[in-house]
């Protein structure tokens, strides 16, 4: 798989809205860093439960707007609108030898951005360990 396939199969995955998808792009030992949370989280399932609950917050409004794509890693960056705050932010992906995913970091400003964005993942978070029993 080619740099740019693992790229692009994000697109489709995010255009999708079915993080269902994410397993086979996401390697087992897949570590996410959170914009709001200190320590990484680690693993295959801790990271499709973070990018699940995203998808339902900032997915809705989410555009790619710049992509920078080298062999095994990219800088996506996005916009997006949570409630009535512009959030602006970018994702950092590495992923190993296979194609697949070994670290998915997020950053987002400013700052009311933040803010917003913990505020409601922390809801749709909350609302998901309920359902799944996850975390």
């Amino acid at each position: 798989m080619t740099s740019h396939a693992v790229i692009q199969r994000w697109h489709e995955i995010v255009a999708a809205k079915d993080p269902s998808k994410l397993h086979d792009w996401l390697a087992e030992d897949c570590c996410f860093w959170s914009p709001v949370i200190h320590t990484p989280q680690q693993g295959r399932a801790i990271t499709m439960f973070y990018l699940s609950a995203a998808f339902g917050v900032l997915g809705p409004k989410l555009r790619y707007v710049r992509e920078w794509v080298g062999p095994s890693d990219a800088v996506l960056e996005f916009e997006t609108q949570v409630d009535d705050v512009i959030v602006n932010g970018v994702d950092m992906i590495h992923w190993n030898e296979a194609g697949l995913v070994t670290e998915f970091k997020v950053m987002i400003r400013p700052l009311k951005a933040i803010g917003v964005v913990q505020e409601k993942m922390a809801t749709m978070l909350a609302q998901s360990r309920e359902l799944s029993g996850v975390g």
